[in-house]
């Protein structure tokens, strides 16, 4: 018992006295004249927060300092922005780096004030590192930081500046909308799918609550920003509308009475402001040269009181499509009713063929099927199934470049073929109804002629004179067979005005 305690606080010890640490237990891997400590501090909630202090080896006291913020994604290591950290302390600054946290934040839910109470608990443990000036420590963000970056700073005067990099001051839900769309277009993809099925999509699976926060507004909080900002771009940004974004942002920070902005817009560059050779599909880990240092002497004038005004400068963004709005949905075209059609559909096409099987198993005989009907059955499955499963795949991989498959006049193979699986299911589906119709008005003549005309002895088929064949009597479509069939039809019919809003009926 005693060597097991003594060795557990030999690696307690060694734990406290070991340098930096990533995610997986190892050390930071560093540049020589860089040096890393840990530290750990409470984020929202108390939830406690890790991460590392990258500094200059022999670095002056009274250092300025940064905080990175992550961009999307749950609990991204502090190693997926060590680049950024690197740069930035060689140009004479602390950065603290930290581990994003994974509690209460996911693909569906995540709160960008909890994200920058986050932030300002790493803000609090950097200013307390020796040698932090703690009057010049600021915060930098990242995509998604650049929504939580400026909340941070609107929140708190410990912040001295914000740095913000491929951020966006539209709502979260146009931006991701605008970004899907600006990848299928670059893909090639036009028309309706493009123009008015994505845009609807993404407003449906707001409505049902799959979005984080679609309707952030990030003006609001920029207006409150007092302290001087450096907003940078990559020419090629492929996830945030380069061109219509750094306006937008202007206007909100002078809208609070704030000029002490600078705008950099960086040549061959991505949404990260890192280097691409491919206009923002491929990101390179070299930042874009010039970046960094500009940094250093942003920094350096800000901490000390040479904020410049108003300044935006650089070559002009590259953004071919204005985003769209995107307003909440109609009662009409709401998840709620969207959930009650899929339903409807699943019933009707998928319930068809299950009470056929149904039939076999118990052996029990039926009327004969109206063909047509299973082609309506098979038909509306794919499309309704297959429809959603193409959309979701497009939105889930739409980002920078689509990859839609191949194309037909712009138009996606598999797109295409779910609209001709659409106009056949539609037409099957009125074919449908001509046969029930014709079927039960067949039905109803015959049980009519029988109650009306004289009784006479049965005659067998074998008693006919030869050469001469009996007419039989159709066989009947029973009450449970009309059922069956009108609610095929129904979830038939309702095809139309969805397949009408989902643009699978439109060319």
């Amino acid at each position: 018992m005693r060597t097991l305690i003594a060795a557990l606080v030999v690696a307690l010890l060694a734990l406290v006295s070991s340098p930096a640490l990533a995610d997986g237990g190892e050390p930071l891997a560093l540049p020589a004249d860089l040096v890393a400590g840990e530290v750990s501090f409470p984020g929202s909630g108390g939830l406690v927060l890790h991460g590392s202090v990258v500094s200059p080896v022999g670095a002056k006291s009274g250092r300025p300092g940064v905080v990175l913020v992550h961009g999307a994604g749950t609990g991204t290591p502090r190693e997926k922005l060590l680049g950024e950290a690197v740069a930035f302390a060689r140009q004479g600054l602390s950065v603290l780096i930290y581990d994003k946290r994974s509690e209460g934040y996911s693909l569906f839910k995540r709160s960008y004030s909890q994200l920058a109470d986050d932030a300002l608990g790493a803000v609090g443990a950097l200013r307390k590192q020796p040698g932090v000036d703690p009057a010049k420590v600021g915060i930098w963000g990242l995509s998604e930081g650049g929504w939580v970056a400026p909340l941070a700073a609107s929140r708190s005067q410990d912040i001295a500046f914000a740095i913000v990099v491929g951020a966006n001051a539209l709502h979260p839900l146009r931006q991701q909308s605008w970004a899907v769309a600006a990848g299928l277009r670059k893909a090639g993809v036009g028309g309706p799918l493009v123009e008015r099925v994505e845009p609807n999509l993404y407003r449906v699976i707001a409505d049902g609550g799959m979005t984080p926060e679609p309707y952030y507004d990030p003006e609001r909080v920029l207006a409150n920003v007092r302290q001087p900002v450096l907003g940078i771009w990559g020419v090629h940004d492929l996830l945030t509308p380069p061109r219509e974004t750094p306006p937008i942002f202007a206007a909100a920070l002078e809208k609070g009475g704030n000029r002490q902005y600078t705008f950099r817009f960086f040549a061959d560059a991505d949404h990260a402001a890192h280097r691409t050779p491919d206009g923002g599909v491929t990101r390179l880990p070299e930042l874009a040269p010039g970046y960094a240092e500009l940094v250093g002497s942003w920094v350096g004038e800000v901490t000390t009181g040479q904020a410049p005004e108003a300044q935006v400068s650089g070559p002009a963004p590259v953004q071919a499509d204005d985003s769209v709005g995107v307003p909440p949905v109609a009662w009409w075209e709401s998840s709620g009713v969207q959930a009650a059609a899929l339903v409807l559909f699943l019933v009707a096409f998928g319930g068809y063929p299950v009470v056929a099987a149904v039939r076999r198993v118990r052996r029990r005989g039926g009327p004969p099927p109206i063909k047509v009907a299973r082609v309506v059955s098979a038909g509306g499955l794919a499309v309704v199934l297959g429809g959603f499963a193409y959309l979701f795949y497009l939105i889930m991989t739409g980002g920078k470049l689509s990859a839609p498959g191949p194309l037909v006049a712009g138009r996606p193979l598999v797109w295409l073929v779910l609209q001709a699986l659409t106009v056949v299911t539609v037409v099957c589906t009125a074919l449908t109804v001509l046969r029930l119709r014709k079927a039960t008005t067949t039905q109803a003549t015959t049980q009519t002629t029988t109650q009306t005309a004289p009784q006479t002895a049965p005659q067998r088929d074998d008693l006919a004179p030869r050469g001469e064949t009996v007419r039989r009597q159709p066989e009947q479509v029973s009450r449970g067979e009309r059922v069956r069939v009108g609610v095929l039809v129904a979830g038939g019919v309702v095809l139309v005005p969805w397949a009408l809003y989902w643009g699978l009926l439109l060319p």
